[in-house]
């Protein structure tokens, strides 16, 4: 299949799924900035930047959240509480990426020297498997999408671990 350009000049480098991924998701930041949103429960701009362990550049998340509403993984909308605020959502596309990001914490786990309380989620997301994905992803669809609400808290579990590792660590 011939690749289709996004734009009249950005062609994708090939239409291989693997490629046209990593074209959306493939940069230093874009992961994270969708982990903090998934994760943290940031939603605003200003969450994000002072959340970001990573320490993010003011101007990389402007260009990052930007990037993720284009490409439809974000939603953003006014604030009603300040006009010049916004808040960020998960797009259903983001909410299915929780397997590939449960993948990539196990992955992280085994073969790089990880943290043990930033480790925690990873570990417990690869124990829980598929069943504890998809309570995640229905629990996502609610707090972002509107969906009725799953009655559990997969993310307050994974908050909670994290936070109680990060008081034995201190």
């Amino acid at each position: 299949m011939d690749s289709q350009p996004t734009s009249p000049d950005r062609p994708h480098r090939s239409g291989c799924p693997i490629n046209l991924a990593l074209e959306v998701l493939g940069d230093r930041w874009s992961l994270i900035v969708i982990r903090d949103v998934m994760f943290g429960n940031r939603r605003h701009f200003r969450d994000l930047l002072n959340g970001s362990i990573e320490g993010i550049a003011s101007n990389i998340l402007a260009d990052r959240l930007k990037r993720l509403v284009a490409a439809g993984l974000l939603t953003r909308r006014d604030d009603p509480t300040h006009r010049q605020k916004g808040i960020y959502s998960l797009a259903e596309p983001a909410i299915q990426l929780v397997p590939v990001l449960a993948h990539l914490g196990a992955w992280g786990r085994r073969h790089t020297p990880v943290s043990r309380d930033l480790a925690i989620r990873a570990q417990l997301l690869e124990e829980g498997g598929p069943a504890l994905w998809e309570a995640f992803m229905r629990e996502l669809r609610h707090q972002h999408l509107g969906t009725p609400d799953p009655g559990t808290s997969v993310l307050a579990d994974l908050t909670a671990a994290y936070e109680a590792m990060r008081g034995e660590s201190a």
